[in-house]
C-alpha cells in the first residue's frame, strides 16, 4: 500500500498490517507536499490515513462472503499537527463476530468504527469516524 499513489505522493505511511488483518498502524511525516498554508499537516491528509483501513481490516476478517463498504466519515481536529502523526486501528474480534451474526440472514448493518490521529508525544491531533456497511452476500444461483 505505500506505493499506492494517493498515499505515496501524500506522505502517508504503512507502517504495519497484522497477519490477520486485527491491526494497522499508519503515520503521516510532515513535509512540503502535506503542509497547509500556516505551516501545519494538511486536514486532507489527515483525513484519509483513515482511508481505508476500517473497511480493508473488516473485509478480511469477514471473508468473501461478505459485502464491506465505507457509508460515512467525519473527522474532528483537535490541535494542529505539527510534525509526524500515526494512527491505529484495531479490530476486536468480538465485533467481527456481533457483525457476521447481524448480518447473517442477509440484512445491512451499520457499524461505527473510530481512531485518533496523535502526535509523537501522544497528543490527539484529530479524531476520525467511519461507518461501515456490512451484508452477506446474495447468493448469485
Amino acid at each position: 500500500m505505500n506505493l499506492w499513489p494517493p498515499y505515496r505522493f501524500a506522505g502517508v505511511r504503512v507502517v504495519e498490517i497484522a497477519p490477520d488483518y486485527s491491526r494497522a498502524v499508519v503515520s503521516l511525516k510532515l513535509t512540503p507536499f502535506n503542509r497547509n498554508y500556516v505551516g501545519t499537516q494538511f486536514g486532507g491528509s489527515l483525513f484519509s490515513m483513515a482511508d481505508p483501513f476500517w473497511m480493508l481490516l473488516v473485509m478480511n476478517q469477514l471473508g468473501r462472503d461478505y459485502v464491506v463498504w465505507d457509508q460515512r466519515a467525519e473527522i474532528e481536529f483537535v490541535r494542529p499537527g505539527k510534525g509526524e502523526v500515526r494512527t491505529e486501528f484495531v479490530v476486536d474480534p468480538a465485533v467481527v463476530e456481533r457483525l457476521r451474526e447481524a448480518a447473517a440472514g442477509g440484512a445491512k448493518v451499520l457499524e461505527w468504527f473510530e481512531n485518533d490521529i496523535v502526535d509523537l508525544s501522544g497528543q490527539i491531533v484529530a479524531r476520525v469516524r467511519r461507518q461501515l456497511y456490512v451484508r452477506r452476500k446474495r447468493d448469485s444461483g
